[in-house]
């Protein structure tokens, strides 16, 4: 699970610090609680209100699922928006996020961002980015100060109509997230919202194509993702044959090497490498068996 809690320490040490706690939080999530000594007879277990808010933070993958793009937002200039503005020609990069938080919600936007600047896709041009509060609480003004900082950062252009930074209310943020299998919970101790970490990618028409998680956001991967989302309308054909050596694994939201594809791949060559040289060996017997005209 992942907490939005401040803590001290270096920078990387916070990183190192934060994916340790990320990585135990997704097994705690995905496995279910861990096996226990049943309590002794009459004596029931003790429940806090820490348990209760690891039980709801979880992110449950729904891949294919549908967003619903009829949710309103406001934008980060205070418009009120619909989701479906978003969508239609481009793939859409999404993630949750909580504005006011200082730790690890800076550091998906740090990850992200660093990524971004190394993908060669432009926000705006290829795919468009949505960074949506999950506290109803935040406001335009905040999300456009937080925008302010990353578009900056960024540094390219075009960047600052293709990031968008949204608000909205309590029941436009569930329905989406719900939708998405992002699950968080607020935590009344310190006024702030435990939740996963998560990137996911859509489709135009708003299918969830591919998730992005444990604070790992790498700009290949990404790139494939967003290719793959497109159905193939953007990158290059190296990249389409790149993809055909790379499976996605949901398991680890990363792009590996598919060995079974690649022994495919290698025994379709071989017997085309095969059969072009039967091909040129044949022609060339028939070539050296004409009979040489006789000069006159």
């Amino acid at each position: 699970m992942n907490r939005c809690f401040p803590t001290g320490g270096s920078p990387r040490g916070s990183r190192l610090a934060l994916a340790f706690l990320l990585a135990v939080g997704f097994l705690a999530a995905s496995e279910g609680p861990a096996h226990a000594d049943p309590p002794a007879s009459g004596v029931k277990p003790l429940v806090t209100a820490q348990d209760e808010i690891i039980q709801n933070v979880r992110l449950e993958q729904k891949l294919n699922g549908q967003v619903p793009l009829n949710l309103q937002f406001m934008d980060d200039s205070g418009k009120t928006v619909r989701l479906s503005r978003y969508f239609g020609e481009k793939p859409v990069m999404l993630i949750p996020i909580q504005y006011r938080c200082t730790m690890l919600c800076n550091e998906e936007l740090n990850a992200l961002t660093r990524s971004l600047k190394e993908l060669k896709f432009n926000i705006g041009d290829q795919f468009n980015l949505l960074a949506v509060s999950i506290d109803h609480r935040e406001t335009p003004a905040i999300a456009a100060e937080k925008k302010l900082s990353y578009i900056k950062e960024y540094g390219r252009p075009g960047g600052a109509d293709g990031w968008r930074f949204l608000t909205g209310d309590k029941a436009s943020i569930r329905a989406l997230t719900d939708s998405m299998g992002f699950y968080f919970a607020y935590d009344p101790k310190t006024d702030q919202y435990a939740h996963p970490d998560g990137v996911m990618i859509l489709t135009p028409q708003g299918k969830i194509a591919r998730y992005f998680f444990r604070l790992e956001y790498p700009a290949k991967d990404l790139r494939y993702g967003l290719i793959e989302a497109s159905q193939n309308k953007i990158g290059s054909p190296l990249d389409y044959l790149a993809l055909l050596c790379f499976h996605y694994n949901p398991m680890t939201g990363t792009y590996s090497v598919a060995i079974m594809k690649v022994m495919r791949l290698a025994a379709v060559g071989t017997v085309l490498f095969l059969a072009l040289g039967i091909l040129w060996l044949r022609r060339r017997d028939r070539t050296s068996e004409r009979p040489v005209e006789s000069a006159a």
